[in-house]
C-alpha cells in the first residue's frame, strides 16, 4: 500500500469528493483525520472510511475559515502528521454586480483562506516533509456566469499552490493542485446554471468523486515524489475541447 504508515487530514471529508478522497487514502494505508463543518456527518464518514480499510481515523469538526479550528485540527493530527488534502469548498450563484463584500469574503474565507490556514500549520509541524494536495477547479481556468468569487478563489488557490511548492521545497514539503471538472456530486446537480440550462454538460463529461480521489492518492504518495507545483486537470478532457 502506497500510504502505509502515513497520515492525512482531509477537509470537507464528510461527503462528496472529500469523502471519496478520505476513503481512497484510507484504503491505501493512511490514517485519516476527517475534517468537516458538520460533526455528525463527519462521524459517519469516519466509520465508513475505517470500514473501507483505513487503519485509523479521527474526526475534527470545525470551519476551515476559522484559524483556531484549523490549529485544533492539526494538533489532533500532530502525532500522525503527514499529508493534507484541502478540499473544503463554498460556491454562491449571483450576478457579478450583486455580490456584496460580505459575499466575497465568505467565499474567499473557505475556498482560499482555509487552504492558507492549513498550509501555515503544515509548514510549522511537518518537520519530516509531506505532501499538500489542494482541490482547485477548472473554474480557475475557464468559468461560467454568476460564480465570480468562487472562480477567483480557485485561481488564487493555484497561485498559493505554486508559492507553497517553492517555499516548502527546503522543508521537504510538496504542494500540487487538482482541477476537477464536472463531478457527480450534489454541488453539480444543485447548480442553478445547470438547472436553468445556462450551462449544459454531456453525460460523458461528468466524472466520479473516486476519479478525483485516485489523482489525490497519487499526488500524496511517493509515486509523485518528483511532482511539485503542478496543476492537474481531472475533467475527462472537457477543457481541451472547449
Amino acid at each position: 500500500m502506497r500510504l502505509a504508515d502515513k497520515s492525512a487530514i482531509v477537509t470537507g471529508a464528510a461527503s462528496g469528493i472529500g469523502l471519496a478522497i478520505a476513503t481512497r487514502l484510507g484504503t491505501e494505508g493512511a490514517r485519516v483525520v476527517i475534517a468537516d463543518l458538520v460533526g455528525a456527518n463527519a462521524q459517519a464518514a469516519a466509520q465508513a472510511v475505517r470500514k473501507a480499510g483505513a487503519p485509523d481515523t479521527a474526526v475534527s469538526a470545525g470551519d476551515v475559515s476559522d484559524e483556531v479550528a484549523v490549529a485544533q485540527c492539526c494538533r489532533l493530527a500532530l502525532a500522525r502528521f503527514g499529508k493534507f488534502v484541502n478540499n473544503a469548498g463554498l460556491i454562491m450563484f449571483t450576478p457579478l454586480e450583486a455580490f456584496t463584500s460580505a459575499d466575497w469574503l465568505k467565499v474567499l474565507s473557505v475556498d482560499l483562506l482555509g487552504a492558507v490556514h492549513f498550509t501555515r500549520e503544515a509548514f510549522a509541524h511537518m518537520t519530516n516533509g509531506g505532501s499538500i494536495v489542494n482541490i482547485s477547479s477548472v473554474h480557475a481556468l475557464e468559468t461560467t456566469p454568476h460564480v465570480a468569487p468562487y472562480a477567483a478563489a480557485k485561481a488564487a488557490l493555484l497561485s498559493l499552490t505554486r508559492s507553497t511548492a517553492i517555499e516548502g521545497r527546503a522543508r521537504g514539503i510538496r504542494a500540487n493542485a487538482i482541477l476537477p471538472g464536472a463531478i457527480d456530486t450534489p454541488m453539480l446537480w444543485e447548480n442553478p446554471n445547470i438547472k436553468s440550462g445556462v450551462e449544459t454538460i454531456s453525460p460523458e463529461d461528468v466524472g466520479k468523486p473516486e476519479q478525483i480521489a485516485a489523482a489525490a492518492a497519487f499526488l500524496a504518495s511517493d509515486d509523485a515524489a518528483f511532482v511539485n507545483g503542478a496543476a492537474l486537470n481531472v475533467d475527462g478532457g472537457r477543457l481541451a475541447r472547449l
